[in-house]
């Protein structure tokens, strides 16, 4: 708490102190500045509007007059003869929020005249002043910086429409409103805003956090606002901007991360695998699919997402990183979304494309490299051996041949492998490499497997090592040539008359050492040769007869005579 001069407190001592002799009359008004806050931005000049509380009383403390019985403080010009003189004088030089003792005698009160029934003439009159608000006609529009993010591509322009924190407080500091348990949300400058909200808005970042200081002239005026605003109040607002936008705008895209290669680009009716974080454009995160450890997986350009998302990823790579930002008509409107995503918020969202396929896509081949001179290639019903690496189209790896002790093998055609990896693998050359994309609806579907994410498109490097020739589709076996005229006696190699199963495996593999004919390719051709011969053995007696024999070969060359 500051004095004034010590002159001026010794004289009010002498003034005020009963007993004391009455040191004459004064020549001017008498100031002790009791109370001087440690800020003080401005002074109160001649000319300026200030607002003052007041108690009023005569020398023996006897009150006359108090502008807090009122209820209502002084609002008037300081300096231009609408006081008396005394006041006029003592609140020249006042502070916002400083309180003054000021002794007026009575040439420069109300003189030999007094106020009737009020102050009597001649009376020196004491006032106890504490100045609330001052101002000028002036005075522009006051906008102090605290906080400014790094980062600010766009500012707000009239016809904005923002959503903003902010506290009010009246020039002394008295609280009038607050809106921090939610956001206030207007447009600026269309005459929604007093006029200096209108223009201390202007030009402001999301995030960042303005002191704007208004006049009365520019704020509410000689009315005032309820009982919360008085007439002639100058107005602070302390305002946290939270995001703006305007109602033309359409999606906003920053490409943080494109791969060098990029052979495809997604367009409207692909099925699209990725990953987000979604915030408010104060930072605010609400919501992610990295914390469900989950992609999100839609089609887009069909409205199963917000507009803004449809279109934010048309044109999308895979492996890119891309930031999406979403004005609110294009996400969630006035209504916004659960407890998470305000009414006419802006979205970002912040995307890692895992991959995407179309539902018409067909499976892609790559040849890496093909041995010269090759004239045989994979066929349907072939045996091959082969080695593959299988990833995701982002390169996480999901399953290798080499983390085995031997090769992967499959008889193309039997449903053994995937579809997609079945097509890959046709027209192969022993020794050739190849890289095979497949879609999700040639791979593991919507479901996926074990290990592999549904809707997931697969990525298979894969080397051929070796092809067996198949056997056409229905055989477990084939002749290379006519078969022997006495198929069963020969078969039947001790002349019993029937044929075990011994005897028939022995035969069977004399066959295929003499070349006279080949197996279905298998890895196990024993079990081979027992699925056979369970086929002959109609009876399921353990035995095949000539007449099974017989019946199996008529049936075998009437399904030939239909095929051909």
């Amino acid at each position: 708490m500051a004095r004034g001069s010590l002159l001026l407190r010794l004289l009010l001592g002498l003034l005020a102190a009963p007993g004391r002799g009455d040191p004459g009359p004064l020549e001017d008004v008498v100031i002790d500045r009791y109370f001087i806050p440690k800020v003080c931005l401005r002074e109160a000049q001649m000319g300026d509007f200030i607002r003052y509380h007041y108690n009023g009383t005569f020398k023996d403390g006897q009150k006359f007059d108090s502008s807090y019985d009122r209820g209502a403080t002084v609002a008037g010009v300081v300096g231009v003869g609408r006081l008396i003189t005394g006041m006029d004088r003592g609140l020249q030089g006042m502070c916002v929020n400083e309180r003054r003792h000021l002794i007026v005698p009575p040439h420069l009160g109300y003189g030999s005249i007094g106020v009737a029934g009020m102050i009597p003439p001649d009376a020196t009159l004491y006032f106890d002043v504490i100045m609330l608000d001052i101002w000028n006609k002036e005075d522009k529009l006051q906008i102090t910086t605290l906080h400014k993010p790094e980062r600010c591509n766009r500012t707000v322009e009239n016809s904005d429409f923002v959503r903003y924190h902010y506290n009010g407080t009246l020039l002394d500091g008295s609280h009038f409103d607050s809106r921090y348990r939610d956001t206030y949300d207007t447009y600026v400058g269309t005459g929604w805003l007093i006029k200096g909200m209108d223009e201390g808005l202007l030009g402001m970042c999301a995030g960042e956090k303005r002191r704007i200081v208004i006049p009365p002239f520019l704020a509410y005026g000689e009315k005032g606002y309820g009982t919360v605003i008085p007439p002639q109040a100058s107005l602070v607002f302390d305002v946290l901007l939270l995001d703006l936008h305007n109602p033309k705008d359409g999606i906003s895209l920053e490409h943080l991360e494109v791969p060098a290669s990029c052979k495809r680009k997604a367009v409207t009716g692909d099925f699209v695998r990725y990953h987000y974080n979604g915030t408010l454009m104060d930072g605010t995160l609400f919501d992610s699919s990295y914390s469900r450890n989950h992609t999100y997986d839609t089609y887009i350009g069909k409205g199963y997402v917000i507009p803004g998302m449809d279109q934010g990823l048309q044109g999308v790579c895979v492996g890119e990183k891309r930031r999406i930002i979403v004005p609110p008509h294009l996400g969630y409107g006035e209504n916004g979304a659960g407890n998470k995503i305000p009414s006419s918020a802006v979205l970002i969202f912040d995307i890692h494309v895992i991959d995407f396929h179309n539902p018409l896509d067909s499976v892609e081949i790559e040849t890496l490299s093909r041995p010269k001179g090759c004239n045989v290639t994979t066929q349907e019903r072939d045996f091959v051996r082969y080695h593959y690496n299988c990833s995701l189209l982002d390169g996480t790896k999901l399953f290798s041949s080499h983390d085995y002790d031997h090769p992967q093998e499959a008889t193309l055609g039997t449903s053994k492998v995937i579809d997609g990896l079945n097509t890959g693998l046709l027209n192969m050359c022993v020794g050739e490499k190849r890289v095979i994309i497949i879609p999700p609806h040639l791979g593991h579907g919507e479901n996926g497997a074990r290990g592999v994410p549904g809707s997931a498109v697969l990525r298979f490097e894969v080397e051929l090592l070796s092809r067996e020739e198949g056997v056409p589709e229905g055989y477990l076996f084939i002749w290379h040539g006519d078969p022997p005229a006495n198929l069963y006696e020969d078969m039947d190699l001790n002349k019993d008359g029937e044929i075990p199963p011994e005897e028939f495996s022995t035969f069977i593999k004399a066959q295929l050492t003499e070349g006279k004919g080949r197996l279905m390719p298998s890895s196990d051709p024993e079990t081979v040769i027992a699925d056979m011969f369970q086929n002959q053995d109609r009876n399921q007696d353990g035995k095949i007869t000539a007449e099974e024999l017989k019946l199996k070969s008529d049936e075998d060359q009437e399904r030939i005579h239909e095929e051909l």
